[in-house]
Formats: C-alpha cells, sequence, structure tokens
C-alpha cells in the first residue's frame, strides 16, 4: 500500500493567551498541524507586543526594533520543520506533529516505552529488597509461605556474600580466610552492589564455584543451585522491565542433580520410639519426630497443629489430622494411628499445649533439629536427623505397605505427584518380592557354584563344600515389625 503524504501546515502566531502582564509581550510560537492528528507547538524563543504582529502576512512589523531578525528566525524554523516531517516520512509509514517537534529538538520521533519503578533501582542486591519487600506483603495476606520468604531472604544474603567475595578478589585482597565482621551493613551492600549490565555469562558459574568450594560455610550442589535459581529469577524481571536485553546466565542448569533422601529403617525409627532419655526436652522431641514419621508434616505445619485440625471422618468417625500445608496451602488429610492418639494424649495437659492450643509441645526450629542431632547421637544413627528426613520416612511407610502413590501426595501436602516420586525411590518389600520371584528360582546352589569355581566338585575339601544353599538365604525385609510401636 503506497503512502501518502498529507499536506504539513506550519503556522506561526502569537500566544495572546500567555500575554505578560509585566512587558504586555506574548511568546511567538508555530504550530504544527497535520490531517486527522493532534496539533503540536514549537517555541521561537522570543516575545513580542501583539499589535505588532501580522495576521495576513504571518510576520512581524517594521514597529518592532527586531522585526528582522525574528522574521529571519522565524523563516527558519519553518524550513528547519519541513525538512524534518520529509526526513520522518521516508522513514516511518506514518508522521505525526509529535514526532516532528521532537525530532526537531533532537530527541527520538518515538518516545521510547517508560520502565517500570524496578527499573529505576537497577541494581541486583537492590532488586532483590524490591522483591523481598513485595513478597512480605503477599506473605502478610497468607498468599505466600513463611518459608519461602525465609528462602528468599537467605538467597539475597548469599549473593551479597558472593559480591563480597568477588569485589575483594579483583582488588587482590588476601582475606578468603576470614570474614571481617561489618560495621555498617547498609554501607557495605552498597559497596559491592553491581548494577545489572555487569552481570556476564559466567556469573551463575562463577557464584555457584564459591557457594561450593570457597565459602566459610559450602553449601551442597542442590542447595547451592536453588540459590542460583532464585538468582535467575530476580534477573528475569530485569529483563521483563527493559533494565537488560538478555538473562545472561539463562544457561546454566539449576536441576537434574538433587540428592536422594535415604528414608530411617523400621528399625531405627523403633530404636527413637523405645529409647528412654531420661531428658524432658528429648524425650519431647523425640515423640515429636515421631509424630512426623507417622504422619509425615512439616515443621512448620507440626508447630501449628491445634485440636481444631483433628476431624471426624466417615460414618465410623474415625479421627484424622487435617490442615492446609504452609508451603504450597494444599490440605493434608492423615489418618491417626494409634501411636499418633497415644503421643497426644500424653501432652494434652502440658503447659506449652495449654497456652498455645497446641497438640505438641514443639520448640523452635534451631533448638528442635539441634536436639535431634542429639538423639541421633544417642541412639546410634549414623546420619543426621532432621524434620525432612521424617517426611521421606512417612513416605516409604506407606509405600511399602501399598498406599498409592496419589493417596501419599495427598498426605503429604505435594501439588502434584511428581514431587511425591521423589519421596518414594526405595521401595524394599517391592524388591524383596520380585527377587524371589524372579531371581531366587532361577539361580540355585550347583549353577552358582559353578560360576565360582567350574572345578569338579569332589575334589574340594569338606571345609570348601560346606556352603550354605544361595537360595536359603532369607532377606532382611522379610523382618516384620509392630507397625503401632506400643510401649
Amino acid at each position: 500500500m503506497e503512502k501518502i503524504k498529507h499536506e504539513l501546515d506550519l503556522l506561526p502566531m502569537v500566544l495572546r493567551t500567555k500575554i505578560r502582564m509585566a512587558t504586555g509581550k506574548a511568546p511567538l510560537i508555530v504550530r504544527i498541524t497535520l490531517k486527522d492528528q493532534q496539533p503540536k507547538e514549537v517555541p521561537v524563543g522570543t516575545t513580542i507586543l501583539p499589535e505588532n504582529w501580522s495576521v495576513d502576512t504571518k510576520t512581524v512589523r517594521k514597529a518592532d526594533p527586531e522585526y528582522k531578525a525574528i522574521n529571519n528566525k522565524i523563516k527558519g524554523i519553518l524550513v528547519d520543520l519541513s525538512r524534518v516531517y520529509d526526513k520522518l516520512f521516508l522513514e516511518y509509514d506514518q508522521v505525526s506533529p509529535l514526532m516532528i517537534k521532537r525530532a526537531y529538538f533532537g530527541k527520538p520521533p518515538i518516545e521510547p516505552p517508560k520502565k517500570t519503578e524496578l527499573a529505576e533501582v537497577a541494581t541486583l542486591l537492590k532488586s532483590f529488597d524490591n522483591f523481598i519487600e513485595n513478597f512480605e506483603v503477599l506473605t502478610a495476606k497468607k498468599k505466600r509461605a513463611e518459608g519461602t520468604l525465609r528462602q528468599w531472604k537467605a538467597t539475597k544474603k548469599k549473593v551479597f556474600e558472593y559480591l563480597r567475595y568477588r569485589k575483594r578478589k579483583n582488588q587482590e585482597e588476601k582475606e578468603e580466610k576470614e570474614e571481617k565482621e561489618i560495621t555498617d551493613f547498609k554501607e557495605e551492600l552498597t559497596r559491592v552492589d553491581i548494577h545489572f549490565n555487569e552481570i556476564n555469562a559466567t556469573f551463575g558459574n562463577a557464584m555457584y564455584e564459591y557457594l561450593t568450594l570457597y565459602a566459610i560455610s559450602k553449601l551442597s550442589d542442590a542447595t547451592a543451585k536453588k540459590h542460583i535459581k532464585k538468582l535467575k529469577h530476580i534477573i528475569k524481571i530485569a529483563v521483563e522491565s527493559d533494565i537488560i536485553p538478555k538473562n545472561p546466565i539463562a544457561g546454566f542448569k539449576c536441576g537434574g542433580d538433587t540428592n536422594e533422601v535415604i528414608p530411617l529403617e523400621w528399625e531405627e525409627v523403633e530404636r527413637i520410639y523405645n529409647k528412654n532419655f531420661g531428658i524432658q526436652r528429648l524425650d519431647e522431641v523425640a515423640d515429636a519426630y515421631i509424630f512426623q514419621c507417622y504422619t509425615g508434616f512439616a515443621y512448620q505445619d507440626l508447630y501449628g497443629l491445634s485440636k481444631d485440625n483433628i476431624i471426624l471422618v466417615g460414618r465410623q468417625k474415625e479421627r484424622w489430622l487435617c490442615k492446609h500445608r504452609g508451603k504450597t496451602g494444599v490440605m493434608e488429610m492423615v489418618p491417626m494411628l494409634p501411636i499418633i492418639e497415644s503421643i497426644i494424649e500424653k501432652y494434652k495437659n502440658h503447659p506449652i499445649c495449654i497456652m498455645r492450643n497446641a497438640l505438641l509441645p514443639i520448640l523452635s526450629n534451631t533448638n528442635y533439629n539441634g536436639y535431634l542431632k542429639e538423639i541421633g547421637a544417642i541412639c546410634g544413627i549414623k546420619r543426621e536427623l532432621n524434620t525432612h528426613l521424617a517426611r521421606h520416612t512417612f513416605a516409604d511407610i506407606m509405600l511399602n505397605l501399598g498406599m498409592p502413590l496419589e493417596d501419599v501426595s495427598k498426605m503429604l501436602g505435594h501439588k502434584t505427584t511428581r514431587t511425591t516420586q521423589r519421596y518414594g525411590q526405595v521401595r524394599k518389600n517391592r524388591i524383596k518380592e520380585n527377587f524371589d520371584k524372579f531371581v531366587r528360582p532361577a539361580i540355585q546352589f550347583e549353577e552358582l557354584n559353578e560360576l565360582i569355581n567350574p572345578i569338579d566338585n569332589e575334589k574340594l575339601s569338606p571345609q570348601q563344600a560346606n556352603v550354605i544353599p544361595f537360595n536359603s538365604y532369607t532377606s532382611t525385609g522379610s523382618v516384620s515389625f509392630n507397625y503401632s510401636l506400643a510401649k
């Protein structure tokens, strides 16, 4: 479609509405008009008495002592505006008076879109502050979880630590062994903060290496990648806000290396339950941990359990624990086993339970995990006990007893079964059943003996021949436990 060049109307005129009271003069302007477009005005940059302006000739009369200079200036402006219009017509499909005015004053003909409020921040740590501040508002409205907010704050702290390390390394300061105490935290934040255009493609890998290799408190692979994932999200917001054109660390892979959590064995759970620690605080924490192993509740939800979360279900009015999970908002629904009933009954008159209207006298998360370490050491459990391990143990118990994955997912408060699948990687009973079904009948002692030592059995000594047949072994999975664990 051929472009149509509309006639440009340039009208010099006096703005009589802007007459200055002190001098009686008014400013001169040139009005730009195009067909069906909003007119715009370009100031000439001088003022005259309105009676010295000729409406017919569009010039200043000789009565004004500077009439020649002003008229020449007006002619120059008209020529320049016409040239600007001709140039814009060749470059753009449509030209407006505003575009002509902007180009005349040396500005881009089309005004670039205004950046968001975040664009004014334009530094990494300040953008984290802005995001966390908004997240706190959502958390206060119960639209986000407190635990997730703490994770964002932890990520900002790790980014700050890396930026400080990076700055000191660039300045060749030999302070990597011990971090000096910050006397002015805000000043330190400002000093190490960087603009988004300073982030290059190696930033993600460099921060990952710092967190896993050089930080004072080194992180696991999976934890470090979780922090990088949150960093990528902040940079993505900067891209969407037109602060930078693209995410420089978009290629950093944050998944695929999640650590497998091996649940506790039945014998280990029994060991914790049957142990009399002789110290009230340890006995209380041990009971709370057993409670977690048989309900799958996370610490946050365990802490908030009250009598209101006990629901009667069905005609038989079975007692269930039902609560919206703090992290996902999904309803957790867990039928109560006798062991859970006994623990609730044990602490119903505990002062903390009465004061907090809670089912258990739960301590702070820090103390809770600290006491779990003591419990693990006393019980001879060689790996560190934590609340997340209890959730994995619950999932393992349920899945090995035949509960469908979808039901276990609902009890754990997961949004999808994909998350639950990570909890059900160890299925000992299923391995045992299939092993007994397919492997043991197929491999007999004679066949195994020939594979191990293909020689004439008659030549073996009595000691060598005294071997227990392979198919007579029993699996440790065949040992049955009392699932009620009643003391």
